[in-house]
């Protein structure tokens, strides 16, 4: 029986910690899934020309409900901001206790330094990422669903690459052994408001 006031602090409680994360699966991409899907949004983009230029994006988060994720394009990519709930946070400490990434500390220049932490963001809560594989640029795909079959009993929820097989936790670092070289790419962004994120630029003064 589901534990919900663990601190995934112990790994012997590791089966119980994964039965208390919720299981549901989005599609991203057009790649289809088993399971529920959860909802996702598109967001307002640019204009063509602003677009063709590599123009910053301005994304209302306001509405991002916890675990939701947001589709944004950005430079003609697809960028993914995830809103994740206090136990995707707890997860990744469980990844990082079992050694299964490649990449945990986000070593590799794959994100902007005020990214290069443990969550691989700005706020906690809040993952901005890009949606390409970084093996060979495949879209990966959303799977909130812990330790489904396909996906083997150490996966916790993140992004799986349909096209080798490589996957991603909830902050985008890569597990180990598989075709992707490196975690996902944090594209350059910042806070104009608590709830208006802008991609593709630090500051207001560098859009």
């Amino acid at each position: 029986m589901a534990d919900t006031g663990s601190s995934f602090k112990i790994e012997k409680e590791m089966n119980s910690r994964r039965r208390f994360l919720v299981a549901a699966t989005t599609v991203v991409g057009g790649v289809a899934t088993v399971g529920v899907a959860t909802p996702f949004i598109l967001s307002m983009m640019p204009s063509e020309r602003a677009k063709a230029a590599g123009a910053p994006v301005e994304v209302d988060i306001s509405k991002l409900e916890p675990g939701q994720l947001l589709l944004v394009e950005w430079r003609g990519k697809v960028v993914w901001v995830l809103k994740r709930t206090p136990t995707m946070l707890e997860s990744l400490d469980l990844l990082e206790e079992e050694g299964l990434l490649a990449d945990p500390d986000s070593e590799k220049d794959q994100q902007p330094e005020y990214a290069k932490n443990h969550t691989r963001s700005i706020k906690p809560e809040t993952l901005v990422v890009e949606g390409l594989c970084t093996h060979l640029g495949c879209s990966p795909v959303f799977r909130k669903d812990i330790a489904p079959e396909d996906l083997g009993e150490d996966w916790l929820g993140g992004f799986f690459c349909p096209c080798h097989g490589s996957k991603f936790d909830l902050a985008g670092r890569v597990y180990k052994n598989l075709p992707a070289p490196t975690n996902l790419v944090v594209p350059p962004h910042t806070y104009l408001s608590d709830n208006l994120l802008l991609i593709g630029a630090e500051s207001k003064e560098s859009a």
